[in-house]
Parts: structure tokens; C-alpha cells; sequence
């Protein structure tokens, strides 16, 4: 019965939660806005280097059950943010779908509110700014796309956040293609450092982990639970617990 209830609780979490997020309706992809959230420091007023990892829903039919991830940088004293994602649409103009380049570091995901999973600023901070650039050109992907399993945009965070333990990041459930290794790798780090994971091809596997706690992979629906945090995980929603829904 257990085994049951798991499986119908991987079919319905995202549709129900599609059915109940509030979207726009008859917007189409290039009028949804793109406009700064206004959650980024202001870097002519913040001297210290930023470091932020942020989300959104995807565009359309695909926000029910996956998001859209990327990474924001500002060293000391700059005046720019750097930001750091795979874009998807660019691989049908044969471009590299690895973007890194000066823009807004906290813009609306085409009318999708982003949400912030990592800030870290100061003393130090510099050094991961150096860290994540490395890890980014050693990213293995980049003239790769897949919505499911990967590669993706979860797939490139997921992949510097394990180069970079410090971002000390946990990557909600709804961040499909997370867990897509590639090749025949099946055994890394957890995107939080904090633990383990095995995963065979993107599609079937489990991670452990301080930040994660216990979380299983389906067929790309993620579940599980998180002690620590007294929440469980749960597809197409993200993490629910006592702080509400992440």
C-alpha cells in the first residue's frame, strides 16, 4: 500500500499544483516580463562581493513540474552582476547553451517570480566567485540540452554546485535534470556537498544528504523526506514544511 501511495503521489503532484498556481492566462512567452524582482543588492550601493542562486518556474505547461535555475555573481567593488545558466532555445541556432555574461541578476523568468536559494556576501565570498567561474568552463554539457532527463539548466547548478561545496545549495525537487551524471557515471556528491547520491541516466536513483535529507528519483519525479527540516519533498510542489513551500 505504501509502495501505491508513492506512485500515485508521483502522478498527481504536479498537475494538482498546476491546477492551483495562479498563471497568467493568454500571455504569450515574449510579453511575460522580464523585469528585475528587486531582490538582487543594488551593486552601486553594496560594496561586498554577492554570490545568489536563484529560481523560477518554467515557461508555460512545464512550470507544473520543473524550473528554471541560474547563478549570480558580483565581485567587490563591481558594478555588474555575472550570471551563469543554460539556455535551452539557443541550441536550435547552433549556439553554446552555456550563457555567461553581464545582466540582471534577479530578472522575472518569462513572468515567473524568481526565487532565491543562496546569498553569500563578503569575506570570502571572492573565492567562490573564482570557484564557480572554474566550474562553469568545466562544465561537461555545454552544447548539450535536454528538458528531461538532462542536460539541462538544473543540471548545469547541480553540477558547480558539487565543484563548489561552499554555495552549501539544496536543490528542491522540482529541479528536474539535477541528477543527470552522464555517461555511465551513476555515484557523485550531493548538490549540497552534504551527502551522496547514485543515479542511473537522470532517471531512477536517490540522494542522502544533510541539506537533502532523503530523496528518490522516478522517472524525474523527486520525493522524500527531510528530517532536519521537518518537510517533506514532494514533484511538482518543491518542499513543504513548516516554512511553507520552497
Amino acid at each position: 500500500m505504501i509502495v501505491i501511495a508513492l506512485f500515485l503521489l508521483v502522478l498527481l503532484s504536479g498537475p494538482v499544483y498546476f491546477l492551483l498556481a495562479e498563471r497568467p492566462s493568454g500571455q504569450r512567452w515574449f510579453e511575460a516580463s522580464k523585469d528585475s524582482a528587486k531582490m538582487a543588492p543594488d551593486p552601486a550601493a553594496v560594496r561586498d562581493a554577492v554570490v545568489q542562486v536563484y529560481v523560477a518556474r518554467a515557461w508555460g505547461w512545464r512550470g507544473a513540474f520543473a524550473v528554471h535555475s541560474w547563478i549570480a555573481v558580483k565581485p567587490t567593488a563591481s558594478r555588474d552582476y555575472t550570471v551563469y545558466q543554460v539556455i535551452g532555445w539557443r541550441q536550435y541556432y547552433d549556439r553554446t547553451v552555456l550563457t555567461i555574461r553581464k545582466e540582471v541578476p534577479d530578472r522575472f523568468w518569462y513572468g515567473n517570480q524568481p526565487q532565491l536559494l543562496t546569498d553569500l556576501r563578503g569575506e570570502g565570498v571572492d573565492d567562490i566567485i573564482q570557484q564557480i567561474h572554474e566550474a562553469a568552463l568545466s562544465y561537461p554539457f555545454p552544447d548539450e540540452y535536454r528538458v528531461w532527463p538532462g542536460p539541462n539548466s538544473n543540471t548545469f547548478v547541480a553540477w558547480v554546485a558539487r565543484k563548489v561545496p561552499a554555495l552549501g545549495v539544496d536543490l528542491p525537487p522540482t529541479y528536474i535534470g539535477k541528477d543527470w551524471l552522464g555517461g555511465a557515471r551513476i555515484f557523485a556528491r550531493s548538490p549540497s556537498g552534504t551527502g551522496f547520491q547514485i543515479s542511473l541516466l537522470g532517471v531512477l536513483g536517490f540522494t542522502v544528504g544533510v541539506e537533502e535529507g532523503i530523496e528518490f528519483n522516478v522517472g524525474g519525479a523527486h520525493f522524500g523526506i527531510d528530517p532536519l527540516a521537518l518537510a517533506v519533498r514532494l514533484p511538482g510542489w518543491g518542499i513543504v514544511g513548516l516554512r511553507g513551500f520552497e
